[in-house]
């Protein structure tokens, strides 16, 4: 309780390369919060009737990104949320104006995990060209810097599980708050 407290109902937006469990782990998280969860490819499959391999197909890249915008600016103006991004959504400077309005977690994942979790995957759009590893390995590349601007970085490894990312997580976001004023 003394954490959701200090937390005041501020959003907690969680980044990270897809396959990184942002989505697993975020609803964990805003259970155990008693918050609301949100991802945010899910808002928009659901707005836009299809899947995003789809709107990608049909409406390119940046069409994409203009929804994923979209759906951030609305979701930034609620409170008391776990949202899981898109792992692009920190490509554009627009959203982080929307992202500091909550605290950003980085979850970041080895490449070599983050291959092995999408060894099998069929959807994701970015993933259909190039070896899995290479494809990756230059997103990561691209986005590192990025996802190192969050407010808080959490290190995962093979090993662990959504429930330890999760209490690793409860464990870490005291340290980022800032200190509660004596009443």
């Amino acid at each position: 309780m003394e954490l959701q407290k200090r937390l005041g109902g501020v959003n907690i937006y969680l980044v990270g390369m897809m396959g990184a469990g942002k989505t697993t782990v975020g609803r964990l998280l805003a259970q155990r919060l008693g918050y609301g969860f949100l991802d945010t490819d899910a808002v928009i499959t659901e707005f836009r009737q299809r899947p995003i391999r789809e709107i990608f197909a049909q409406e390119g890249e940046a069409a994409f990104r203009e929804l994923e915008q979209q759906v951030l600016a609305q979701v930034s103006c609620y409170h008391h949320l776990v949202v899981a991004t898109g792992g692009g959504i920190v490509l554009s400077p627009m959203n982080w104006s929307y992202l500091r309005h909550g605290i950003v977690v980085w979850l970041s994942v080895p490449l070599a995990v983050l291959c092995q979790r999408l060894r099998h995957d069929q959807e994701r759009p970015l993933l259909q060209k190039q070896p899995l590893e290479e494809r990756l390995g230059e997103l990561l590349k691209t986005r590192q810097h990025l996802y190192a601007q969050a407010d808080l970085e959490l290190n995962i490894t093979a090993k662990d599980t959504p429930e330890t990312v999760c209490d690793r997580l409860w464990e870490a976001l005291p340290g980022i708050l800032k200190p509660t004023e004596p009443c």
